[in-house]
């Protein structure tokens, strides 16, 4: 994983997703106005898919 990413869905998650589709980062956006820990949990949720993908 990249540690970037990571570091940067614990502090920004929005922004650890910009890759992604725009609905994507919206609900990131969402979930993290709601409350910062089920935005970070999305956003490394996303991140770990994508790198589950890449390996597959």
């Amino acid at each position: 994983m990249d540690i970037r990413r990571l570091i940067l869905a614990v502090i920004l998650p929005p922004s650890a997703v910009m890759n992604k589709e725009a609905g994507t980062i919206m609900l990131t956006g969402l979930l993290t106005l709601l409350g910062w820990l089920p935005g970070v949990a999305a956003a490394l949720f996303m991140i770990y898919q994508e790198q589950r993908q890449v390996k597959a």
